[in-house]
């Protein structure tokens, strides 16, 4: 009898320590770093680029995207000096042309940039290799979208897998939004497994990483990071101080989310909503969600993303600075 207590109550314990561990709840995030002097600003030279931009790092090339262009799109840049070296991705209707350009995804095996169009529904593949020596390249169509779901943001492993945010449109203003697993060459596009109960609307950014095996998911309007395996098991979730249970959507919250090396950075505002409120915070975790530090840059950031090899941030800034770059080393 007593040896059955014993296993019931290790039984019971173990259940609570997994439940413990999977649930962080952070009280507090107040080890905040002031990298304002540390942000360095780069210049873009004679390439004019609009306010609306995304970037994006390759193994060799910074690329900007630039959303109010109507002219080239995608500005390419070296990404250890930012010296200039093409632009692509003209704007229009025509076969070749970008009409709305939505997120860019790079297979770095084959060397291969994607675009997407939601106008035309396409995604268009470029060469990177080729784009560089030929001005006239003209791109080649990777597959079609489907109007009923198809992914907004996407980060490619294989032509059988990318991690993708999917949008489901449930009316011409409206819209549901969620993780899956999407085969390129199929089309086919499964949910992850887990969704957090107590959010009803989603609204999220996201990254993920093949080489850690997670993805890291990130609520734009609650104080909610989740991570996850790739193959949608949940591993924790992780509450900050403004955590509203689920319920509220008043908060302007995560921004841009990265993971370099062994590290999670992301984008945080933290600010009651609205549309001139961006993130001036770069919140920093282990792989584990555990938090390590908040670096206060003093700019708000529109977006930014991660250089692995040279270990920095880039940052593009709604601010006097446009672009600049924080050194990771010696600060975390």
């Amino acid at each position: 009898m007593r040896n059955i207590l014993c296993v019931t109550l290790i039984a019971l314990l173990g259940g609570c320590t997994s439940t413990s561990v999977t649930e962080k709840y952070q009280d507090k995030r107040n080890d905040i770093i002031n990298v304002k002097d540390k942000v360095i600003e780069f210049e873009t030279g004679n390439v004019l680029i609009g306010s609306v931009s995304r970037l994006y790092m390759s193994n060799k090339c910074l690329l900007i995207a630039d959303h109010k262009s109507v002219d080239k799109q995608i500005h390419i840049f070296n990404k250890n000096d930012f010296s200039y070296l093409t632009s692509i991705g003209n704007f229009g209707e025509g076969p070749e042309e970008i009409t709305v350009m939505g997120c860019l995804a790079i297979d770095e095996a084959h060397h291969q940039l994607y675009v997407s169009d939601h106008a035309k529904q396409k995604i268009f593949s470029y060469d990177m290799d080729s784009v560089m020596v030929d001005s006239l390249y003209k791109p080649q169509v990777k597959t079609m979208m489907n109007e009923t779901l198809f992914p907004s943001e996407y980060q490619y492993i294989n032509d059988t897998l990318s991690i993708a945010v999917l949008i489901k449109p449930t009316s011409t203003s409206t819209f549901n939004q969620f993780l899956g697993r999407w085969n390129m060459n199929t089309g086919e596009m499964i949910p992850m497994k887990y969704t957090h109960p107590d959010i009803q609307k989603k609204r999220i950014t996201f990254a993920a990483s093949e080489k850690a095996g997670i993805y890291v998911e990130c609520y734009t309007r609650h104080d909610l990071m989740t991570i996850c395996s790739l193959d949608g098991e949940l591993l924790y979730n992780i509450y900050g101080p403004d955590w509203d249970g689920g319920n509220g959507n008043k908060l302007q919250s995560f921004g841009t989310v990265m993971i370099g090396n062994d590290k999670i950075f992301v984008s945080y505002c933290g600010e009651d909503y609205a549309r001139d409120s961006f993130p001036t915070k770069i919140l920093v975790f282990d792989l584990e969600g555990n938090y390590l530090k908040t670096l206060e840059t003093g700019y708000k950031i529109s977006d930014c993303c991660y250089d692995s090899f040279n270990n920095r941030i880039i940052l593009s800034l709604n601010d006097v600075v446009q672009f600049a770059y924080l050194d990771i080393d010696g600060i975390i």
